[in-house]
């Protein structure tokens, strides 16, 4: 790994020549452009040592989720190199421009960072191995087609010599890369598709591994920052004379127009004195939003004629106006905050000629983008490091505290300055899981068959929030996760002859944004919550009234879960709740075992099943399912943010608690790959957690809750 923790000042100085930082990892891939004999790139993906240790390049970022292993693998696997000897490195999104984007796509979200570049990351290794086999057979005068690589050694069949990698890597990296690459088949995968060790766990677990918050320069210093409680404020005036004379404090200054930042020796100082610094707000038009008065505006967007619609088939209108019976229920969703363990940081040097940016982010191209508009300076002047994660969750993907640090930094310039947000900061000024309430209203005929289905959203816009341009004709598309089409095609699992999903845009001023599982979450509550409801006001089972509707690849997840779970034969006292969606391109479904004494809710269990399509380490799912449910039942239990005065009022863990040990299910995965096609893991299984449990405590209780957090609900028995 390429990060540091500390460095010398002499280390500090080297190569800080023209304007450029050597900050120990400011120039990446020093090391593979070294003298003969030293370690090489063989391309973009590969660098070789002479000892054959191998160093793969991952442009995606590392937050828990495993993407660094599983990317390595796959290069791995192509390569044909020893998994022994590999160890990985960032690249820089500085870097990345330079090099024409030689690596693609920096971003790490929507569960993309396999399933979107699976493939020429395995092109990059099968390159890097077809060059070292040029290299031999050239060395040898043989044909290529007589050589093969495996385990870091070429070996030519007919004579039976053989060269290692570091023998070869001087050669290779001056052969022309093969215009034709051809990928090995699934079946014949060793390294990939097997549950190998994380790259990252031992260095996690002796505590070496460097988090952002962790970095350490000569020199450096801290500051921490306030912004206005209510966003779209500003800030009015602050009184710097106060705190200036604190101890280690050194300067007091203003950012951009909305906060105030200290920075000092460290950041107890800064903190202690940004909490004595007297300030006063403009909380803007927002200040006079509540959380009732936002209740108030979806509702008002239930029965809204001008909306957009997601899917459409048949006549859902027609179909309910003239049905036998008409099942109708209406369910709410609350905001709910990322809340990251490693509060927002990041580290800035800014001089009128450079700007470098050491940071945990989810995308480093955005993060280099934000740093060098910040920094008044072209993009080529500048460059973002990226650390490790201490949680991402989709806050990450934001580059807003990047923005902050270089500005601060603009104010020191040649010296190091961290940024940190306290956990008040990070709670107020996140961009939260988008509020949104839905009336769901179900119809069937005589025969007592579904025959239509209305689902109403009422609720925020991620995208008109932070991305506006991603909107199409004024409708966001990700409203409509897990909800798209119908037909065999469609995301929709359920095969409805009427079906219309439509969507009430109403904005607050508070930003919306994507928070890992996204709009699957609720959307999977409101359908299969209310497909609890219709198959009971059917009286029938709900795993048998969902299994006469679901298309295949969801009936399978589905009765992958059920049968492992044992749905049906429950132990007295247990009851089960089930269910399924499809999102982030896999199919996902659970089977919660809970009970209810006295009100007290407590899971036992939950079995869920995923057919990501192709499955790159299945050690890797397994803990990426589970850890979903620890963020998924964490939410349902407890996550909830309201809104007072404009600001949100949870700004840390006491009012915004999360999952404890002794409230964790026992969490079973079941892996039912289906093939040919590569979808998402670390966020699809999150929207089937609370709609499982929710069903559950339903059978346990006769309770419908159509509203989280469950804190707030009493269970006892109906």
């Amino acid at each position: 790994m390429n990060a540091i923790a500390s460095m010398d000042r002499r280390s500090f100085l080297v190569g800080s020549t023209a304007g450029v930082f050597s900050l120990g990892f400011a120039i990446p891939f020093a090391r593979a452009q070294g003298a003969a004999g030293a370690v090489r790139e063989i391309n973009a993906w590969v660098v070789i040592h002479p000892d054959d240790k191998v160093v793969i390049r991952i442009a995606r970022s590392e937050m828990g989720q495993g993407t660094l292993t599983g990317l390595a693998q796959l290069v791995a696997e192509e390569l044909e190199c020893d998994w022994s000897k590999v160890s990985t490195e960032f690249p820089t999104p500085g870097q990345n421009v330079a090099r024409n984007r030689v690596w693609r796509n920096f971003s790490t979200g929507g569960s993309r960072g396999i399933r979107e570049s699976h493939e020429y990351v395995r092109q990059g290794g099968a390159a890097a191995r077809m060059m070292l086999v040029a290299a031999a057979a050239k060395r040898w005068g043989v044909a290529e087609a007589e050589c093969t690589a495996a385990n870091s050694v070429v070996t030519h069949g007919a004579s039976g010599r053989k060269l290692g990698f570091g023998a070869l890597a001087a050669d290779a990296a001056t052969m022309e890369p093969p215009k034709e690459i051809r990928l090995k088949d699934v079946k014949d995968w060793k390294v990939a598709g097997k549950g190998v060790k994380r790259l990252d766990t031992a260095p996690k677990v002796d505590g070496t591994l460097v988090y952002g918050i962790d970095l350490r320069f000569p020199g450096m210093l801290t500051a921490t920052i306030r912004d206005c409680p209510v966003q779209g404020g500003k800030l009015k005036s602050f009184d710097a004379a106060k705190v200036e004379k604190m101890p280690g404090v050194r300067k007091v200054v203003a950012v951009d127009g909305t906060g105030v930042a200290v920075i000092a020796d460290g950041y107890w100082q800064a903190h202690k004195a940004l909490e004595a610094l007297p300030v006063e707000w403009d909380m803007g038009p927002g200040g006079k939003t509540s959380s009732a008065t936002i209740d108030a505006m979806l509702t008002e967007g239930l029965t809204a004629e001008n909306v957009f619609i997601g899917t459409k088939i048949g006549d859902a209108k027609a179909a309910i106006a003239g049905a036998a019976k008409v099942v109708e229920a209406v369910y709410s969703y609350p905001y709910q905050n990322h809340a990251t363990m490693e509060p927002m940081n990041a580290t800035a040097v800014w001089t009128a000629d450079r700007c470098e940016v050491w940071c945990p982010t989810q995308n480093g191209e955005a993060a280099l983008a934000a740093a060098a508009e910040a920094a008044e300076l072209p993009v080529a002047k500048c460059d973002v490091h990226k650390a490790f994660l201490g949680g991402g969750f989709g806050r990450r993907g934001r580059s807003d505290y990047v923005r902050q640090a270089v500005l601060i930094a603009k104010q020191m310039p040649g010296t190091p300055v961290k940024l940190i947000w306290s956990r008040e900061e990070d709670m107020m000024h996140c961009a939260f899981h988008p509020v949104t309430k839905c009336k769901m209203t179900g119809a069937f005929d005589a025969a007592g068959k579904l025959v239509g289905l209305h689902m109403r959203i009422s609720g925020q816009s991620i995208l008109a929030s932070l991305a506006p341009q991603g909107l199409q004709n004024g409708m966001d598309p990700v409203v409509f996760q897990g909800l798209n089409g119908g037909g065999a095609e469609g995301q929709f699992g359920y095969d409805v002859p009427n079906l219309l999903v439509d969507h009430a845009m109403r904005n607050t001023h508070i930003l919306a944004g994507f928070w890992r599982g996204v709009n699957l979450n609720h959307n999977a509550i409101y359908v299969e919550s209310f497909m609890d409801e219709l198959a009971r006001a059917a009286g029938e089972d709900p795993l048998a009234f969902r299994r006469k509707y679901l298309k295949p690849k969801h009936r399978a997840v589905l009765d992958a879960a059920c049968e492992r779970a044992g749905y049906g034969k429950a132990a007295p006292g247990i009851f089960h709740g089930v269910a399924q969606i499809m999102g982030f391109g896999s199919y996902v479904a659970a089977c919660a075992e809970v009970s209810v004494k006295d009100g007290k809710l407590k899971i036992h269990r939950i079995v869920a099943a995923t057919d990501p399509g192709t499955v790159v380490n299945p050690a890797q799912i397994e803990r990426q399912v589970a850890g979903s449910f620890v963020y998924g039942l964490s939410a349902a239990l407890y996550g909830e943010c309201t809104v007072k005065d404009g600001a949100i009022e949870q700004t840390n863990f006491d009012t915004y608690p999360v999952l404890h040990m002794d409230e964790m299910p026992k969490v079973e995965a079941v892996l039912v790959p289906s093939g040919g096609f590569w979808g998402g893991v670390g966020e699809p299984t999150i929207g089937v957690a609370a709609p499982a449990v929710l069903n559950a405590i339903y059978a346990a209780t006769g309770k419908r809750i159509r509203s989280l957090p469950l804190s707030k609900h009493d269970l006892r028995s109906a």
